[in-house]
């Protein structure tokens, strides 16, 4: 199995970011901060006025460490990437599927399938844990018949349309499952979010999005050719696909309990001109910290039926899918909730 190395977010404005021998240092005005190994780095993240030396992007590309540039406010801008790695006969496959509307048909709609099932484990967690909730319960039913329809999608265009009701109908009963005071949530709102709520969780989609990114480039597939996404320029699809899996089982589950823990406060949060919401500095480091520490927990992997850090399942979901799209395994088995 693949192990879990550290990820660096580097979060402080004017910083440098170099090589030294076999090193990565961060200094701010001439002033060194830091000083990490570079062998135990699987990337390294970066938000806002942060320089990073040539010297050390060639490095992390011939490493294959993920380099990765967000703007301050946490909107994804670029990553460096270096060799593509694998087995070119395995990405020619993946991109007939892509063109195959059966095979397409078949991974979409068990990853629509997963994503719905997902959403529903965190409701019913809710009725667990606090007690029957009407609205919870109905949104609850109408999620397994949204499930049982997405396995039996006759095309992706269905997969879609089905996972876009069930979606609709997850987030119209969300505010539910927020305790945390002040916090409240009327909708999913992106590009930009508008309040704390889809701030965090569009930050946290952003980072799962680059996990995925990584794992799927490290098994040998093309993240830009996806099957339950659209084709788009500068879209990673593939990446996205797998993302739908973990959306309610780690992102919704994190930014839930960092509000209902009450880690995080509505102070955290700035309010620009132009309505968007974000959060301050410092709270984007407490929440990349709760993060990092998030993926260090161990789960038993559904399929795999071995513990696994929540940092790794978007490798192990890469490293099936690949072997699904191998012929080694008659189906692809998406990542679900027990």
């Amino acid at each position: 199995m693949k192990k879990l190395l550290n990820s660096l977010y580097i979060n402080r404005q004017e910083t440098y970011v170099h090589k030294e021998r076999e090193t990565i240092v961060i200094k701010l005005k001439g002033e060194k901060l830091g000083q990490f190994p570079a062998i135990n780095m699987a990337s390294i993240v970066c938000f806002g006025n942060v320089s990073v030396s040539p010297f050390l992007m060639g490095y992390c590309a011939e490493q294959g460490i993920g380099l990765t540039f967000y703007t301050q406010y946490g909107r994804f801008l670029a990553r460096i990437q270096g060799r593509i790695t694998g087995n070119v006969l395995l990405r020619r496959k993946q991109f007939r599927w892509a063109d195959d509307e059966v095979a397409s048909t078949n991974i979409a709609r068990l990853i629509v399938a997963a994503k719905i099932a997902n959403s529903r484990s965190v409701l019913l967690r809710e009725i667990r844990n606090h007690g029957d909730n009407q609205a919870l319960r109905a949104a609850s039913d109408r999620l397994a018949i949204s499930c049982r329809r997405a396995k039996n999608a006759a095309s992706v265009d269905e997969a879609r349309g089905i996972e876009g009701e069930a979606a609709a109908t997850y987030f119209s009963v969300f505010n539910e499952l927020i305790r945390g005071p002040g916090f409240v949530f009327g909708g999913r709102v992106r590009r930009p979010p508008t309040d704390p709520v889809n701030a965090m969780l569009s930050f946290a989609y952003s980072l799962i999005a680059q996990e995925c990114i990584s794992a799927l480039a490290g098994v040998g597939l093309d993240p830009y050719v996806g099957y339950l996404h659209k084709d788009r320029p500068g879209r990673s699809s593939l990446a996205l696909d797998l993302l739908e899996e973990f959306r309610a089982a780690w992102a919704d589950r994190f930014v839930l309990t960092l509000i209902n823990r009450r880690q995080f406060q509505l102070s955290d949060f700035v309010t620009e001109a132009s309505g968007a919401v974000r959060m301050s500095d410092d709270s984007r480091k407490q929440f990349l910290v709760a993060y990092q520490e998030r993926k260090q927990v161990e789960v038993v992997h559904p399929y795999l039926e071995e513990q696994v850090p929540i940092g790794l399942l978007p490798h192990c979901q890469a490293m099936l899918l690949a072997r699904h799209i191998r012929g080694d395994t008659e189906l692809y088995p998406p990542y679900v909730l027990k």
